[in-house]
């Protein structure tokens, strides 16, 4: 698990394809023919530059230090129609939820989600083509054939969105550090100050009959992270990829939980309108020192429409009804 500075989720490389080789112009010779036809081979392929996705990464960090990607040309054609030798692919591993835009214009040109998927991000250059396909009934011996077309150089932005079931959304100091590590195997770092967090973590988190998902804790909202403010864009991304949200509200926040749950919608909403469409859950967190009483006076001030659970990580209150609750809202 890749946590701290070790987490890399953008990075910009510039990436040249090969160029393709030359087709060949030979004419046939041998010791029983002087003027033989044409047989001059076509020039190979220059070598692609290919993301390939795979699960076990959850990382750039491999390629922050790669500025340049470089794939092999492809080689001349020879005698004898042989075709010369394709240029090596460069094949680049990434994790998956990695989306490659091209640099100069912002465009986004594929994302990658599949565990051994692979997509052509820079092609190479097309092998020429020898003298043997330019013969005709007016041209016998033509003493020409193409040039291998050159390969293409371009910057590319890779950026990684994280893949997970559910994401956990809230303020600094919700206790979202918290419940990934009572819920699953993550060991992210827990401290009673903001900004605890500062990248994605992930935990598989086991359910009944050995079923599992995966819950990422991501770095925690402050009122104006859609323009930019705190971590801002850099964390929301991540949020985009989520199937389910569990928004997370402290009992003891200083507003109502439905006032604190609305600036956090907004934020999401301002950053990715789509987001209000996805699945949403609401725990209110830290209420191991609510009573039953306290709770349905509190209840009164959730918002509609939402479902939701009081629970605490630190006292184990409800962790198994709130994963119960998750599994339904992945599967509906």
């Amino acid at each position: 698990m890749a946590q701290g500075s070790n987490f890399v989720d953008y990075v910009k490389v510039c990436c040249r394809s090969g160029h393709g080789g030359a087709g060949s112009a030979h004419l046939h010779r041998d010791k029983h023919t002087a003027k033989g036809g044409p047989d001059g081979g076509d020039g190979g392929r220059g070598g692609h530059i290919i993301l390939k996705g795979t699960s076990n990464l959850w990382t750039l960090l491999h390629l922050k230090y790669r500025k340049h990607i470089i794939a092999s040309n492809g080689e001349s054609g020879g005698s004898a129609l042989r075709t010369g030798a394709t240029g090596q692919d460069e094949i680049l591993e990434v994790p998956l939820g990695t989306i490659a835009k091209d640099a100069e214009t912002g465009e986004v040109l594929f994302d990658i989600t599949e565990d051994g998927e692979t997509k052509i991000l820079v092609p190479g250059g097309k092998g020429g083509l020898g003298n043997w396909h330019f013969k005709s009934a007016t041209q016998q011996t033509p003493r020409f054939a193409q040039p291998g077309l050159p390969g293409k150089e371009q910057w590319i932005i890779l950026e990684l969105k994280v893949l997970a079931d559910v994401g956990l959304v809230g303020f600094p100091n919700a206790g979202k550090s918290t419940l990934l590590s009572v819920v699953s195997a993550a060991k992210p770092e827990i401290a009673n100050y903001p900004f605890t967090t500062l990248v994605p973590n992930l935990g598989m988190v086991s359910y009944r009959d050995n079923r599992s998902f995966v819950m990422a804790d991501i770095p925690g909202i402050i009122e104006g992270a859609s323009e930019g403010r705190g971590l801002g864009y850099r964390f929301l991304r991540h949020i985009e990829r989520n199937s389910v949200l569990l928004f997370m509200v402290p009992a003891d926040t200083d507003r109502t939980i439905a006032e604190e749950y609305d600036i956090l919608l907004n934020e999401l909403t301002a950053y990715n309108p789509q987001l209000a469409d996805k699945p949403k859950l609401l725990a209110i967190t830290k209420s191991d020192m609510l009573d039953d009483e306290l709770e349905k006076e509190m209840e009164q001030q959730l918002p509609n429409g939402i479902p939701h659970i009081f629970i605490s990580s630190v006292a184990g209150k409800n962790i198994l009804p709130l994963k119960d609750m998750i599994w339904k809202a992945i599967n509906s």
